[in-house]
C-alpha cells in the first residue's frame, strides 16, 4: 500500500506531524507541563514534608488530623508528579478521541482538588 493512498485527504505536512514525531511531540508536551507545575509541585512537597506546615492554614485544616493533612498532600504531590508522563504519554500514544477524554478526566481532577482546597481552608 502506497504512502498516498493512506493519506487520504490530509496534505504530506500535516499527516508529518502524526508519522513519525509523536515522541518528540509527547516529550514537548510534558516539558512543558512539568515547567508550569513546578511551583504547585515544589510547594505541596513541602507542605507534606514540613511537620508545622499545618498551622499556616489555620481554620479547618488546622483542626484536621495529622495523618490526612499529611496524606492530602503527598496525594496532592504524587498526582503534581505523575502529571508530566502522563500528559506527554497523551501527546504521543493517544488519538484525538482518547486525548479529549484524558484531558477532561485531569480537568475534573483539578477542579475536584481546588474545591477540595476550598472546602479546608476557607
Amino acid at each position: 500500500m502506497s504512502t498516498k493512498s493512506r493519506q487520504g485527504p490530509r496534505d504530506a505536512e500535516t499527516l508529518d506531524i502524526y508519522t513519525g514525531k509523536e515522541g518528540m511531540w509527547g516529550l514537548l508536551a510534558g516539558v512543558v507541563t512539568g515547567v508550569l507545575i513546578a511551583l504547585p509541585l515544589s510547594a505541596s512537597f513541602a507542605f507534606a514534608t514540613h511537620p508545622f506546615s499545618q498551622r499556616l492554614f489555620g481554620g479547618e485544616l488546622a483542626d484536621a488530623s495529622r495523618g490526612g493533612f499529611s496524606a492530602f498532600w503527598w496525594l496532592l504531590t504524587l498526582l503534581f508528579a505523575a502529571l508530566p508522563f502522563v500528559v506527554g504519554f497523551g501527546v504521543a500514544k493517544l488519538h484525538g478521541r482518547s486525548l479529549a477524554i484524558l484531558a477532561g478526566a485531569v480537568a475534573v481532577l483539578v477542579i475536584v482538588l481546588v474545591v477540595l482546597g476550598q472546602l479546608y481552608v476557607f
